[in-house]
């Protein structure tokens, strides 16, 4: 039985290989395109182009900042018996503040159907033929993608009235009327050449994405439930409680069962009605626009104040007297308004707490708020289960006093600096100004430092008692982790990155007076002045760069070439103007000091665009690729070369080559772990060297 046991758990770690493997090498096609002709009057009518996304992904509108991830774009080749009226439409799509690119960017999700009207200028048959470039990502990568469209539309039109034809990515629909016919087009990405396999690398960084899994925020809201048991009004509950089950003999335990599980229930039915008023799309909006985060940041202010003892916020006592009246009823029914009445006499301080967690929720996913409630009241109601089933634990409860008020103040400080991150997303995406970085940090060090001056026993709120602050050992340690956490702080004043908490803080390029830059400056402008990785001056510099000053080049036979004459491996870097997660991993990743000497002494490093659309190669490299079609801009060239040697079309992709363009090891992508990174690194140049 043992045999067949581990048996069948080596296949399925083989299958999980093949699994991780399928998923990171193949060609990703996030975005289906259908196309349709809808007659609109006696000579004109409409070119729809719907865009089916899948789900999880995005795709980027038409009207984007420079300096972005790549617009959608529709290219008119051919034009004939037509014109263009106006430019192409769409429909109203998300906004959002990226951190990465520091700017509102609008997209599209499920579906979106983009508009170009056109007049018919004769009554011959009609031709209309062009490519739709555009973007697509998701939590972990991002993909260029190109589809070629084309309409052919016979003549006679003007008679078909306003009837409309769908045309699939794969059959021609051929209409009952054939005066519209859209002939098909397929969104096409060059297949590989050749199959390089690729076998994944472990990776410790499980969760990956835009803050970020449900079940990190899931962890999240279980803490803050824990900390809800250790406020004043809840903390003494506890025993009163238990003893009311005990006394009930047999049946307490089943009552305790009802109870516990009574408080998770009306926790998340609240978590489904957030989830149902405000679903993901209004999350969209609560989570960018000034107003709710103005909102929010106000609302934080006065849980905090709450805290600190300033004022009590509190349910209408006719609430609380009715469901205590229901309590006498007893049986199940009982048990419910018990676990009703806690949840409201206790809202005075998991309040605040709920609605931190709401708050928190309601921007993101439509599961988020549930997800949050579950997580909550499962902590919430834990203890009073267990102290029921267990009431012999409750001798070593630790008696209510004092250090719960302490608990509900360092709280309030926890809110306000919480608060500020509200604040923070309006400041960056409307340019006011108010919270520089070294300013948003002020505030944190100030915050902080008090609240381990409040520790220490230095500073006093209104329900502390007069005794002398309890020096026990968790508050020792509490203080110690609260100062430490301020040193930590501070030199992010002068510039210093402060990686663990950076996507809480506002960018960099807010930042005033930054020392690393400074010192960069001074160095050479900015740039590295290690050249030991180049032999010539590299193609496209002048309009393509390399993050941290790094030297490298942006053509594959210009490396190939530097990689024979230098003999070290390539660090080919596929990369695209408009890759989120790209800029994520330079700014979080390749930073690392470890990670920038190795490719500044180890590799010729090599960054292929794969989304630009502007740059165009010397004639003499042009060529036609197996579609038929001439390649002339660089970035297509890259696209093709990511596509046909590697099998995979996302971004961002890392590969280490020979001078011969032979793969070293296996593949990366998106992986925030430093650690790994390195070993990747180093595995390429033992690679390199065992040739």
């Amino acid at each position: 039985m043992k045999t067949k046991t581990l048996t069948g758990i080596i296949a399925l770690f083989i299958l999980s290989l093949f699994t991780s493997y399928s998923a990171q090498a193949q060609i990703v096609e996030p975005v289906k395109w259908e196309f349709k002709t809808k007659i609109t009057g006696t000579n004109t009518a409409d070119l729809q182009f719907v865009a089916t996304i899948d789900r999880g992904w995005h795709l980027y509108s038409m009207h984007l900042p420079e300096g972005g991830p790549m617009p959608t774009e529709f290219k008119f080749e051919k034009l004939n018996g037509v014109q263009l009226v106006g430019t192409s439409t769409e429909p109203t799509p998300h906004e959002v503040f990226d951190e990465m690119f520091q700017m509102k960017v609008k997209y599209f999700d499920n579906t979106a159907t983009f508009v170009q009207k056109i007049k018919f200028t004769n009554d011959k048959p009609v031709l209309v033929s062009g490519i739709v470039n555009f973007q697509a990502c998701n939590d972990e990568t991002c993909v260029p993608g190109e589809s070629v469209f084309s309409f052919n539309i016979p003549a006679s039109t003007g008679s078909a009235g306003a009837s409309e034809t769908k045309t699939d990515l794969n059959t021609a629909a051929v209409p009952d009327n054939p005066t519209t016919i859209a002939e098909p087009a397929t969104a096409q990405i060059v297949q590989p050449a050749t199959k390089t396999e690729v076998k994944p690398i472990a990776s410790n960084d499980e969760f990956t994405g835009k803050n970020r899994s449900l079940w990190w925020f899931f962890v999240q809201a279980f803490a803050w439930g824990l900390l809800a048991i250790l406020t004043p009004c809840v903390f003494p509950m506890i025993p009163m409680t238990v003893s009311y089950f005990m006394k009930s003999g047999s049946k307490g335990k089943i009552q305790a069962l009802i109870y516990g599980f009574s408080i998770v229930a009306i926790y998340v039915i609240f978590g489904v009605l957030i989830s149902v008023l405000f679903g993901a799309d209004f999350g969209n909006w609560l989570s960018t626009h000034w107003i709710p985060n103005v909102l929010f940041f106000l609302i934080f202010v006065i849980f905090a104040a709450s805290f600190f003892g300033y004022f009590e916020i509190t349910m209408p006592s006719w609430l609380v007297n009715k469901s205590a009246q229901h309590e006498d009823q007893g049986g199940v029914m009982g048990t419910i308004f018990m676990a009703f009445t806690l949840v409201l006499v206790s809202f005075s301080c998991t309040g605040p707490i709920v609605g931190t967690v709401i708050v928190q929720a309601v921007g993101g996913q439509i599961l988020k708020p549930v997800i949050g409630m579950l997580g909550f009241s499962l902590a919430f109601a834990i203890p009073f289960t267990l102290f029921a089933f267990f009431p012999q634990w409750l001798k070593k409860m630790p008696k209510s006093g004092g250090w719960l008020n302490s608990i509900k103040v360092v709280i309030g400080f926890i809110e306000l600096a919480f608060a500020l991150k509200f604040l923070n997303v309006p400041d960056q995406t409307y340019h006011w100004g108010l919270l520089d970085r070294e300013v948003y940090l002020g505030f944190w060090i100030v915050l902080f430092t008090m609240m381990g001056f409040y520790l220490l026993g230095k500073i006093k709120f209104p329900h502390d008692s007069d005794y002398p602050v309890v020096k026990s050992f968790p508050r020792l340690l509490l203080i110690i982790f609260t100062f430490t956490f301020v040193i930590y702080l501070i030199p992010g004043l002068f510039g210093a990155p402060l990686k663990g908490i950076s996507g809480w803080l506002p960018p960099m390029e807010t930042q005033d007076f930054n020392i690393n830059a400074i010192v960069r400056d001074n160095q050479g402008g900015g740039q590295s002045v290690h050249q030991g990785n180049m032999t010539e001056a590299a193609k496209y510099a002048d309009r393509l760069k390399l993050p941290h000053g790094l030297q490298g080049y942006f053509d594959y036979d210009q490396a190939l070439k530097v990689s024979k004459e230098l003999n070290k491996p390539i660090f080919v870097d596929f990369t695209g103007h408009g890759c989120t997660n790209c800029r994520e991993m330079e700014n979080r990743v390749w930073s690392d000091p470890t990670v920038l000497k190795r490719l500044r002494e180890n590799f010729v490093l090599l960054a292929l665009y794969v989304d630009d659309k502007v740059i165009e190669m010397p004639k003499e490299e042009w060529y036609t690729n197996k579609d038929g079609r001439e390649v002339k801009l660089l970035g297509k060239k890259n696209s093709e070369i990511q596509t046909s040697k590697f099998g995979t079309n996302s971004q961002p992709y890392y590969v280490i080559l020979d001078g011969n363009g032979t793969l070293l090891v296996s593949p990366r992508a998106y992986d925030l772990n430093i650690e790994a990174f390195n070993q990747f690194l180093d595995a390429g140049v033992e690679a390199f060297n065992k040739k």
